[in-house]
């Protein structure tokens, strides 16, 4: 009996290779202290926060992994406004106010690292897409409103964002508390596992972050 045979289909411009290549080649970006002030560099692109400390428990097992706790981008054009507007530092103003927002929420910065990427918005798109399905970063999902700009004065009661019960702090009006930060840190803990268990799954090679270098900021 002849053995069946199919030969490998391999598309290099479809939508999912095009962004495990994204995802490959940010991963090789070095990752960068956040301790001190970032230096305003232009351009839009990726971008994903790290934690590679251990004085807070709840992050501890992702500190020597890939495996980031938020995904975002940059773009430097933005629509929201109703028209188009050019932004010159799109990645730099969202990593500036990341920082903030770390310190306020009573985390240690120097234990936090960032990576980036600079990319054509439509690219950063796809990178983004693929960190968050391949890595489910835990304040995209299970701690929402990390990233979530500050209320104006017309939204103000707006509920308590998941990130701000867990890590409260930041200089911002909020409307009624509607999360339990215990029923969250244990949902937290529980991604956190999954996150490790799966770690080899990854559709993209994910190097050993031991192989590259750790960039602190003079």
């Amino acid at each position: 009996m002849t053995a069946e045979y199919a030969p490998a289909s391999f598309d290099p411009l479809s939508t999912e290779q095009i962004a495990h290549t994204i995802c490959e080649m940010f991963e090789r970006q070095p990752l960068v202290s956040m301790t001190r002030e970032i230096p305003r560099f232009e351009g839009s692109g990726l971008y994903a926060l790290y934690y590679r400390g251990s004085s807070v428990e709840l992050y501890r097992p992702l500190n020597r992994l890939q495996v980031p706790v938020y995904a975002g981008q940059g773009k430097s054009s933005n629509s929201a406004s109703g028209g188009n507007v050019r932004e010159r530092y799109p990645v730099y103003n969202r990593l500036r106010k990341h920082r903030l927002s770390i310190i306020e929420g009573g985390l240690p910065i120097e234990e936090f690292r960032f990576r980036a990427l600079l990319l054509p918005d439509v690219h950063a798109d796809l990178g983004e897409n693929g960190l968050r399905v391949g890595y489910v970063p835990l304040w995209n999902n299970k701690l929402k409103g990390f990233g979530s700009n500050e209320q104006g004065s017309s939204t103000r009661q707006s509920k308590k964002s998941m990130w701000d019960t867990v890590h409260d702090g930041r200089r911002r009006s909020h409307g009624g508390v509607v999360h339990q930060a215990e029923k969250l840190l244990a949902e937290a803990e529980k991604h956190i596992a999954r996150q490790v268990d799966d770690y080899d799954k990854l559709p993209w090679p994910h190097p050993n972050t031991e192989v590259y270098e750790d960039l602190g900021l003079q």
